[in-house]
């Protein structure tokens, strides 16, 4: 029986999967069973930004298994001290809690916003449409797609839907029940659309002006994907909360919420928790992470992604092409017509991309992107759209 086999006959059927095995990955390329070979232009949806198996980060988590695996919570642990030191020191950030996934980050962001708001009957917290959170109730009643809630009812409440880059929207839905506002600065699963500076602008002054949380959701926009290590950064807008996680560890499960000074004593003990939050493995490999984002990283990020735009241009003028968006190696290119059948001729010719909202082919290519890849991935992008796939 083979692995597609028995993934079928034993694994819940959660994923609509690629009819391909990975065996193995290095840098920004995968194999598959058969020994063939692609250019990963998805970067493992954001988790292996640095690159898949890169030397620092494999180094770091041997030295720590020989180490140390796992010790409960109720200890101290030098990684997890560490780590969120290095979060503290890059950002914002006064306190960091360490988790295991997006969705956990964003489940810890919305509990310490109505553990903020609770002493003044505040609970609410404002979302947008198109959003996109993660898969736990609370996360997913934060998510405003209905298609993600179907038969999953009834939803925790107390999560009013704004219009993304709308600001009179959210205005219209603060009321004395509001603790906090949640967006992505630029949404992903929604189809890569970011928000402009001036809404975003605009949300930090209404978020002051009526003593409400600013929340950033940077799971899949952050650590470097928009040429700066964090997506705040770029638009030189600073929340009180950050959520991390997909490239945080490199490849390893790991995800933190950062906080600010504003709420940095908001949770005490017993308050949140996590068994594996804060792994000495996983905190290790996340520390290689951060020091591989270096400023030379970065700067190849928006060289790149300069790049990839000019040489998208003549792509996006085919008549089936809707609207070409980006912010770093972020992007989307938003098609009429269904998207799968480019993802599946890419994937025939070597190059692995995705399509999400059903028409919006989502590219998210390597940080440490090179020429040669680039080059490579559009003329792959070039021959699928001189022969359009057959729908």
């Amino acid at each position: 029986m083979n692995i597609k086999e028995l993934t079928d006959l034993y694994l819940f059927n959660t994923y609509k999967r690629n009819p391909i095995t990975i065996h193995k990955a290095k840098g920004s390329w995968v194999w598959d069973d058969k020994g063939k070979k692609y250019l990963d232009f998805f970067s493992g949806l954001a988790v292996s930004g640095i690159g898949h198996a890169m030397p620092p980060v494999v180094a770091a988590i041997q030295f720590q298994s020989k180490k140390l695996l796992h010790a409960s919570n109720l200890f101290y642990t030098e990684p997890a001290a560490l780590l969120a030191q290095q979060l503290c020191k890059r950002s914002f950030a006064k306190k960091v809690f360490l988790c295991n996934s997006g969705a956990e980050a964003n489940e810890a962001a919305i509990k310490l916003a109505r553990k903020y708001g609770s002493q003044n009957g505040r609970y609410e917290i404002i979302v947008f449409d198109n959003s996109f959170h993660g898969r736990t109730l609370g996360a997913l009643a934060a998510t405003a797609q209905p298609k993600f809630h179907e038969g999953f009812g009834p939803l925790p409440p107390g999560f009013p839907v704004a219009k993304f880059n709308q600001i009179d929207s959210v205005e219209r839905l603060i009321t004395p029940r509001t603790a906090a506002i949640l967006i992505e600065p630029i949404q992903g699963e929604g189809g890569i659309r970011p928000c402009t500076p001036q809404f975003l602008t605009a949300l930090r002054k209404l978020a002051d002006q009526h003593g409400l949380l600013l929340m950033f959701d940077g799971v899949q926009c952050s650590l470097g994907r928009t040429g700066d290590l964090f997506s705040y950064e770029t638009y030189g807008i600073v929340p009180d909360v950050l959520t991390l996680a997909k490239g945080l560890g490199g490849g390893m499960p790991i995800a933190a919420m950062l906080g600010s000074e504003k709420v940095a004593n908001v949770l005490g003990p017993g308050d949140h928790g996590t068994t594996f939050g804060g792994n000495p493995v996983c905190s290790m490999a996340a520390i290689a992470v951060l020091k591989m984002l270096s400023p030379k990283v970065l700067k190849n990020v928006k060289k790149q992604s300069q790049a990839i735009l000019k040489d998208l241009e003549p792509l996006a003028r085919y008549p089936f092409v809707r609207e070409l968006r980006a912010v770093g190696l972020m992007i989307g290119m938003e098609l009429t017509i269904p998207g799968a059948p480019f993802v599946e001729t890419c994937r025939k010719r070597g190059l692995l991309i995705n399509c999400t909202q059903g028409n919006v082919l989502r590219f998210l290519p390597p940080l440490a992107l090179s020429d040669s890849e680039r080059r490579f991935a559009l003329n792959i992008l070039q021959q699928v759209f001189q022969r359009e796939p057959v729908q």
